[in-house]
């Protein structure tokens, strides 16, 4: 079974900084791309950034400039840097991957999620 497992949320101050990681485990052949969501009670999933396979990336206009989508194939994991942190920032953020298994079958996998609680 392939499961997504993230990790690095936690509390910063404002103008901090956080590293999320998000490794995929299992039987995969390859990653086709890696998304990063986040969620505040009541209010809709907001897709922050976008890394392809062939790491071109996107960001919402919202993050832009301040968090940095990268990925380590070799490792499974993506990564999502986060810097000058604003308390609107405050979310759970979750990982999303288009993994490709050994039989070329196409798997749509979410991470667990992970908070982030930006907060002097």
């Amino acid at each position: 079974q392939v499961q997504l497992v993230e990790s690095g949320g936690g509390l910063v101050q404002p103008g901090g900084s956080l590293r999320l990681s998000c490794t995929a485990s299992g039987s995969i052949f390859s990653i086709y791309h890696m998304k990063w969501y986040r969620q505040d009670p009541g209010k809709q999933r907001e897709l922050i950034a976008t890394i392809t396979r062939t790491d071109s990336t996107n960001y919402s206009d919202s993050v832009k400039g301040r968090f940095t989508i990268f990925r380590d194939n070799a490792k499974n994991t993506g990564y999502l840097q986060m810097n000058s942190l604003k308390p609107e920032d405050t979310a759970t953020y979750y990982c999303y991957a288009l993994v490709v298994d050994p039989h070329g079958r196409y798997l749509e996998i979410w991470g667990q999620g992970t908070l982030v609680t930006v907060s002097s």
